[in-house]
């Protein structure tokens, strides 16, 4: 088999395909990756009990993408990601994050990871729930394919700027925006209006789904939000 995604076996859809097809490359390379978990054809999910973390490696369907997705995540949350037709470079980046490499270190190792500036920050000091929920829906546009949403994005950087909201934990339901004043459980406490990036054009300023006022710019929107929170809001908890 070649090193790229031009698979020779009958693509990657065979149940175990995907984490054979890494395992023979990595003992080619002389490296160790960890237990396969949560493993299909054309996923397969690496994680380290010890330290959280956790690599995912895909193969989507179709001609469009033609190569290899990589994800990395620690405690759950995604930190990084990329794409690459060489599985040689899925597994030195699957092994130097499991193993306990840095961002960094592990871009060293496979160039083809990218991540934001935040990533980095939150590595060396953890972000608090808050601050870490809205550093990864700004991150998203950055992540194919959600480049095609940027009025969502736009949405989301509107209401990021105001400091009252940006104390709130951000809600995504099909694009629609709203905040909540819980951490955990956020679907429990919403609070004030709702947004949808998407209504006809404008956008639509929703009360318990039922429209209010459409606006033609994302920071209108956003400051219709603003004006109906109670004076006395404390940040989400």
């Amino acid at each position: 088999m070649s090193s790229g995604a031009g698979h020779g076996e009958g693509g990657w859809d065979d149940e175990g395909a995907l984490r054979d097809a890494l395992r023979r490359r990595a003992q080619k390379l002389g490296l160790v990756l960890t237990e396969s978990d949560g493993t299909r054809g054309r996923r397969a999910e690496y994680v380290d009990a010890g330290s959280g973390r956790r690599v995912v490696v895909a193969y989507p369907p179709g001609e469009k993408w033609r190569s290899f997705l990589v994800i990395l995540k620690a405690d759950g949350t995604r930190l990084a990601w990329g794409w690459t037709p060489d599985l040689a470079e899925v597994v030195r980046a699957t092994a130097a994050w499991t193993g306990g490499a840095g961002l960094e270190e592990t871009r060293a190792r496979a160039s083809f990871i990218r991540f934001r500036p935040w990533a980095l920050a939150h590595e060396r000091q953890p972000f608090g729930a808050v601050e870490l929920a809205w550093s990864l829906k700004l991150d998203l546009i950055h992540m194919p394919p959600n480049e095609r949403h940027p009025r969502a994005h736009a949405l989301l950087a509107a209401a990021y700027a105001q400091p009252v909201l940006r104390r709130l934990m951000p809600v995504n339901s099909h694009f629609i925006l709203w905040f909540s004043t819980r951490i955990k459980d956020p679907y429990k406490a919403p609070i004030g209006y709702a947004i949808s990036p998407y209504d006809e054009g404008c956008y639509g300023v929703r009360s318990r789904g039922r429209p209010v006022v459409r606006t033609e710019t994302p920071q209108e929107a956003v400051a219709l939000v603003v004006a109906a929170l109670p004076e006395d809001l404390g940040p989400a908890s």
